[in-house]
């Protein structure tokens, strides 16, 4: 029997919604490259052109672990978006400023 989810929610500690909204935050916020071109409507070819490379490269791209800056930053920007570096500590965020230029 299929429910919906207001009624699941209903039933639901507050902790448990909070934790639920909490948990749906942070997937809002944090993808894989992949997932967010999907969320941007676009397709790998669409990136491709915009980026003047092979829909091939864009599928590499997305799978990898490990890249250049100014790599990651020509695709966010490819994307409509802005890439910013921010390192967390537990007194603060500092945004870096050396790779703004790249």
């Amino acid at each position: 029997m299929t429910r919906k989810f207001s009624e699941l929610e209903a039933k639901m500690s507050s902790e448990s919604r909070e934790w639920v909204k909490t948990k749906v935050e942070k997937t809002l916020t944090e993808m894989p490259l992949n997932e967010l071109r999907n969320a941007r409507g676009l397709s790998q070819q669409m990136l491709a052109d915009a980026l003047h490379i092979q829909q091939p490269a864009i599928a590499k791209l997305e799978k990898r672990t490990d890249m250049y800056i100014s790599t990651l930053r020509s695709h966010i920007k490819a994307m409509g978006g802005e890439l910013e570096i921010i390192a967390r500590f537990p007194d603060g965020d500092v945004s870096i400023s050396n790779f703004s230029q790249i």
